[in-house]
Order: structure tokens, then C-alpha cells, then sequence
């Protein structure tokens, strides 16, 4: 689950008091394609490349499953590192049709913090011509999808998160330059 913040120091604090520790600050760019032979925005798919310092993944994101969470099945792979390997896939796509949409860049600060049973990733972001973001996140296996969506939503509301965007930062970033 995903919450527009006009700031962190309340979550922050949120997060000081309910034991969760710190795993990464990492700055992101996120490679958006669109597919040649079907529109991503239409079928609520993704596609991506995503660079972090040399590091390089590709992922897809399948449709949202449900309307209060943004559940999806999500596949990721890692790249060789490097410019010259992004650049080299970045070609592959182009070749097979795919075409560049847009490159969302974040800074991203990393927590993690355990609830009943189950790890919370809570990812505090400011996306660039975008805004603030605070992300909830649980990996669960499908016997335990109910259960973890129930944690996500009573810990957005002891928060005090309202109003869930269910858009990505792609489409926040093409709709806030008139491209949706």
C-alpha cells in the first residue's frame, strides 16, 4: 500500500518507537517500457528496468488483484551490472518492439519491522517531480494473503495513512505532465 505524506517525521517517529530497524538508502531509476503488441496502462501490467547505482533488474508486474491493495504477482531478475548491460537490454527491448515510456527516479530509505508473524517493508520515497510516499509492503505466501492484507490496513490506519493511492509512480508522473 502506497500513501502520498506531505513529510517522514511522523512516520519516522512511528517507526523509532515500533522496533523497526533501518536496511538501505538507496537511490532508484526506474526504467518504464511499453509492450508492441498490447498497452501495459490498459491491462495494468509493467515492465521495468531498474537501476540502482550499478546494480540492474528487470521486472514485470502483473494486473492489481484486488481494490483496496496493490497485490500482483511480481517477477524479478537480476542484470549484470554496469551501464554497458542496462544499455545493452535497454537495446534488446527497443529491437523487439518495446518502447520507452518514462524514467521515474526516487531516493528511497528502507525499513523493516516486524508485525504478528510477518515482516513489513516499510519504504519512505520522494519521487522527483512527484512528491512524498510512505509504502507498506508484505511478501506472503497465498494461504496468508487475507491475513497480511488485514496487517497492512491496521497498521496504515494506527499510522494514521489515509487515502491509498493505487496508482504507480509512472502514472502519477505521466498524469502530473499531462500524459495520461
Amino acid at each position: 500500500m502506497k500513501f502520498a505524506v506531505p513529510g517522514f517525521a511522523t512516520i519516522e517517529n512511528f517507526l523509532k518507537g515500533s522496533g523497526a530497524r533501518a536496511t538501505a538508502a538507496l537511490d532508484e531509476a526506474d526504467h518504464y517500457f511499453n509492450a508492441p503488441d498490447r498497452d501495459f496502462a490498459r491491462t495494468d501490467e509493467a515492465l521495468r528496468l531498474r537501476r540502482i547505482g550499478p546494480a540492474n533488474f528487470v521486472t514485470y508486474k502483473g494486473p492489481k488483484r484486488d481494490a483496496v491493495t496493490k497485490t500482483r504477482t511480481e517477477i524479478e531478475v537480476g542484470l549484470a551490472e554496469g551501464d554497458p548491460a542496462a544499455a545493452d537490454f535497454i537495446q534488446i527491448l527497443k529491437h523487439l518492439g518495446y518502447r520507452p515510456v518514462a524514467v521515474v527516479r526516487k531516493h528511497r530509505r528502507i525499513f523493516q519491522l516486524p508485525q504478528d508473524g510477518f515482516s513489513v517493508e516499510v519504504c519512505l520515497d520522494e519521487v522527483e517531480d512527484v512528491g512524498q510516499f510512505v509504502e507498506l509492503e508484505i511478501v506472503a505466501p497465498e494461504d496468508r494473503f487475507e491475513e497480511g492484507q488485514a496487517q497492512l490496513l491496521r497498521l496504515a490506519s494506527e499510522w494514521d495513512l489515509k487515502q491509498a493511492e493505487r496508482r504507480s509512480y509512472l502514472e502519477l508522473l505521466l498524469a502530473k505532465r499531462g500524459q495520461v
